[in-house]
């Protein structure tokens, strides 16, 4: 597991390689990753946006950009959680995540919470070594 506390907002996120969605022979690797967000703080706030960076095993990086998660936009009272699960999709057998969720508090302030960075490993990855 991959984690990272922003302002007491803690995320956790697991990637899960996914044998039966992917096909190496194709150039089709497929994970889930599943996120908690968990408020720490003592405000209440609310998930509006994420942003992610993908990076392919061959350095191309695609950025994601949009509104909540999963069609949610969370409210997280002070102790509460929230979890999901999503996927990535890449053309080779590795990569990498990264982003950050832009988070409000009942008073407006508006700040960013990050995502730790979390590989995307398959048992398809060939490794060098030297």
């Amino acid at each position: 597991m991959y984690r990272a506390e922003t302002k007491g907002i803690r995320v956790t996120v697991e990637p899960r390689f996914l044998e039966d969605e992917s096909s190496p022979r194709d150039g089709r690797f497929f994970w889930s990753y599943t996120v908690e967000i968990v408020n720490l703080s003592a405000e209440t706030v609310q998930l509006k946006t994420r942003h992610w960076t993908i990076t392919d095993g061959e350095g191309r990086s695609q950025e994601v950009h949009g509104p909540g998660v999963i069609g949610e936009e969370p409210i997280l009272e002070p102790g509460e959680s929230f979890t999901y699960t999503s996927g990535c999709p890449l053309s080779t057998a590795h990569g990498t995540m990264v982003g950050s969720y832009d988070m409000i508090t009942q008073r407006g302030e508006r700040f960013p919470v990050d995502i730790p960075l979390f590989p995307l490993d398959s048992p398809y990855v060939r490794r060098v070594m030297h």
